[in-house]
């Protein structure tokens, strides 16, 4: 077996690749781009090479860099992950001039099965029928309107080179076709340097099924069962499972059957997956690609077989045969993966970055993770963070195992899909297995949308806990320490009452909290009185209040708690407004605190600390989206505080300036 390995990848695969090297005693190598200096899998490494700038098509994508760094740290053996240059040709033949070993199929069979239209010939002559369609070398714009008109509508239009939905157009009805062959063409030849196109019949509401297959190189092809895909977002899957649920007998042998046989007739020599569409009704698989490397959704493989899949790349790679003959081969129980993303699952998917400020896996599951506390998510790569994998005897178990264990996972920073994954599995669609590709269109019709059972508590918990003091486990070992009272914020003593100002994306409100005796806090909003109080250990919060107990996982920093709660992230921005300290006198009917009304950048500072105010009187500018703000003193008094900058960029709700009240003499 190889005795070092060089990990051609970023993330939670590098990662997870390099714990089955761990346990086998390969030393690995992680490469690295600028922005991943520290990311979490050169910190699992023995030893790390930098390949380039952030940009992946300076770094990752540079098949010489990567040869250079395997090189340098003298790697017998390069694994290439899934994504960036796994099913390229290109890396596995530099592998052979190098005489490193690569652990994949080999050039040709990735060569073979990259081109969508190529495959499908292929599929073809090996007995694999594909959906109905047009493979043909004639790309005119006349032949492949023909095309269309035979095949009929609804239609799909895919690049043959393409893959994550680049390329790809749904097309209705005729007068729609010309534009779209166009606009595919265009992203086809931008995205994949090949505008060759392949028409296909729509099935509207298809099953996605795949099957896991390896073979080595002593001609051995076994599979190891089946996959169901089919819950996905803009073409990207997003829950997986094993075996397919509620799926006949004489399918699941047409499929592995299928499967083999493709396989077979291009000597596939490692692991792989191939794909296949299901018309919801129908008994017919039809073929739709080939993936020459290692899957997302491998674990759940994993996870009802019992084999490591990497070992078993690592072991072919290496010339051995496959660990196991298809008799030997079983499959026990269910299992469901949940890919996690930086992504808001409200606005569409759309990608979010930041830095991950919290994080605490569950530990009842298995988390295949590439983040930690302090990463930096950036846009130049995938949104995928994590993988979450839950198993058991009956599918059942596996997807309440998966539900309850999401909604432990905290990670504050970026938003993420764990509150839609946990409503995804719960839903009655996904429940009972019968979701398709349509399963977000049919399960949220309207769009998904948080449903946020906390937030009134939420906010509350963040104002006591911004107004804290230093916790007790902060200090000493102490489990579940009560949250022992309010800082020092006056010459008279402990806060008797606070005034704060909560922001949450574009809502804010205002709450005040008032000490009670006995310890016990009393908060009110405009919702009215609730009584509360906190207890913590390390990360974990337990939040009474009305006869209810809620426990999750919080963070804080100045200005701002995070607060993880039944699967949702509250992050709540905390500004004091005003402060009654106990003995001391108040007065003014107005706030002495000036906040910024929504983010922006401190165009002008009008007063300076010492300066007499007038009520009424413009104090600071505010520059937002272009327009500007003019900030006045609600009061008449003394600037005590400012707590700005020309140039400052600033969170609505932070306050800026603070007005000491003139007292009457």
């Amino acid at each position: 077996m190889i005795g070092s390995l060089l990990v051609a990848n970023r993330g939670e695969i590098a990662v997870r690749i390099m714990r089955t090297c761990a346990r086998l005693g390969i030393r690995t190598i992680a490469v690295y781009s600028d922005a991943d200096r520290d990311a979490r899998h050169v910190a699992v490494a023995d030893e790390a090479i930098r390949i380039g700038p952030a940009p992946a098509r300076e770094s990752y994508l540079r098949a010489d860099a990567i040869m250079e760094a395997a090189a340098r740290s003298r790697a017998e053996a390069i694994h290439p992950g899934y994504g960036f240059l796994s099913e390229k040709p290109d890396l596995p033949r530099l592998c052979v001039e190098a005489g490193r070993v690569f652990v994949g199929p080999s050039a040709e069979c990735i060569a073979a099965m990259g081109p969508k239209i190529g495959s499908k010939l292929i599929a073809a002559r090996a007995g694999v029928a594909s959906v109905p369609g047009y493979l043909g070398d004639d790309q005119s714009f006349g032949r492949l309107s023909e095309e269309a008109q035979r095949v009929g509508f609804p239609l799909m239009i895919k690049a043959s080179a393409g893959g994550g939905g680049k390329g790809m157009r749904r097309v209705f009805e005729a007068s729609e076709l010309g534009p779209a062959l166009d606009l595919a063409r265009r992203e086809a030849e931008a995205a994949f340097g090949d505008p060759a196109l392949l028409i296909e019949k729509l099935v509207l509401r298809p099953r996605h099924l795949e099957v896991q297959i390896a073979g080595d190189k002593h001609g051995n092809v076994v599979h190891l069962f089946e996959r169901d895909c089919s819950v996905q977002r803009n073409n990207q899957k997003v829950l997986e499972e094993a075996p397919a649920p509620n799926l006949d007998a004489e399918v699941r042998a047409k499929l592995h059957e299928r499967a083999v046989a493709l396989a077979r007739a291009i000597n596939y020599d490692n692991l792989g997956t191939v794909e296949f569409i299901l018309e919801e009704g129908g008994d017919d698989p039809w073929f739709l690609e080939m993936n020459t490397r290692l899957q997302v959704e491998h674990p759940v493989t994993e996870a009802i077989t019992g084999f490591d899949l990497v070992e078993w790349q690592i072991r072919i790679a290496s010339g051995e045969r496959l660990p196991a003959s298809q008799e030997q081969i079983r499959e026990s129980g269910h299992a469901i993966e949940a890919r996690i993303t930086s992504e808001r699952a409200d606005q569409n998917f759309r990608p979010d970055a930041g830095r991950i400020v919290g994080y605490q896996e569950p530990a009842a599951i298995r988390i295949d993770s590439g983040v930690a506390a302090g990463s930096d998510v950036t846009l130049f790569y995938d949104s995928l963070l994590a993988k979450a994998i839950a198993a058991g005897k009956t599918r059942e178990i596996a997807r309440s195992k998966l539900v309850a264990g999401l909604r432990e996972f905290a990670i504050f920073g970026p938003a993420t899909t764990i509150p839609f994954l946990v409503d995804a599995l719960d839903h009655p669609i996904f429940a009972s297995g019968r979701a398709t590709t349509s399963f977000i269109d049919d399960a949220f019709p309207a769009g998904w949308t948080p449903a946020r059972p906390y937030a009134r508590l939420a906010r509350a918990a963040a104002a006591l806990l911004a107004l804290a003091e230093p916790l007790a486990d902060e200090r000493m070992p102490s489990a579940w320490t009560r949250l022992s009272g309010f800082r020092v914020l006056g010459p008279a003593g402990g806060v008797a009452e606070a005034r704060l100002v909560t922001t949450e994306g574009s809502e804010t409100a205002r709450i005040t909290v008032q000490a009670q005796s006995g310890g016990s806090r009393c908060v009110i909003d405009a919702q009215g009185e609730m009584g509360i109080d906190l207890r913590i250990d390390g990360q974990r919060i337990e939040i009474e209040s009305e006869g209810r107990i809620v426990n999750g996982t919080f963070e804080r920093s100045v200005g701002r708690v995070r607060l993880a709660l039944d699967g949702e992230v509250y992050q709540i921005g905390v500004e004091l407004e005003a402060a009654v300290v106990a003995g001391a006198k108040t007065g003014g009917a107005g706030s002495g605190a000036v906040l910024a009304p929504m983010p922006g950048v401190v165009a002008e500072v009008k007063v300076a600390v010492g300066d007499a105010v007038e009520a009424g009187q413009v104090v600071v500018v505010l520059e937002s989206m272009k327009l500007f703000t003019s900030l006045s003193a609600q009061i008449a008094g003394a600037a005590t505080d400012v707590a700005c900058k020309p140039g400052e960029t600033v969170p609505a709700g932070k306050r800026l300036v603070l007005i000491e009240p003139r007292t009457s003499p």
